[in-house]
C-alpha cells in the first residue's frame, strides 16, 4: 500500500475531543473512516465492515482497547484476515506499551495523537 492510498480507519475513543482530534489527524493524512464512541460499537463496526486499520483507546467503559484487540485477534484465528491495530494511551509507560504489544497490539502511541507520529507509526506497519 502506497501513502496515496487512503486507509478506511475506525477510530474508537470514549473521549470526544479526542475522538475528533484522532479523526482529524487522520484527514490530514489523507486518511478516513468510521468514528466509535466506546468499545463495544468499535467492535460491532470492525464485525460489520473492513477496516485496514484500527486506532483504540485503551481506556472506554464497557469494553476497553485491550479487550477490543483480544476479541479482534480471537475472531482473526478462524481467518487469514490480520488488521492493524495501535492502541493509543495517555500512560507512556515502557512495560505497558510491551504489554500491549504481547497482547496483539501492532503498534502503541502516546497522547496526544499527532499527524507527525501516526504517519511515522502507519510508516513502520507499511501502511503508508
Amino acid at each position: 500500500m502506497t501513502s496515496r492510498q487512503k486507509l478506511h480507519v475506525l477510530i474508537a475513543d470514549d473521549q470526544p475531543i479526542n475522538l475528533r482530534v484522532a479523526v482529524q489527524v487522520l484527514r490530514t493524512l489523507g486518511h478516513g473512516g468510521v468514528a466509535a464512541k466506546d468499545g463495544a460499537q468499535a467492535l460491532q463496526a470492525w464485525r460489520q465492515h473492513s477496516f485496514d486499520l484500527l486506532l483504540l483507546d485503551v481506556v472506554m467503559p464497557q469494553l476497553d482497547g485491550v479487550s477490543v484487540l483480544r476479541e479482534v485477534r480471537a475472531d482473526e484465528r478462524s481467518s487469514p484476515q490480520h488488521t492493524p491495530v495501535i492502541l493509543v494511551t495517555g500512560n507512556d509507560l515502557p512495560e505497558d506499551a510491551e504489554a500491549y504489544l504481547r497482547e496483539g497490539a501492532d503498534a502503541v502511541l502516546v497522547k496526544p495523537l499527532d499527524a507527525e507520529k501516526l504517519q511515522s507509526t502507519l510508516q513502520k506497519l507499511g501502511l503508508g
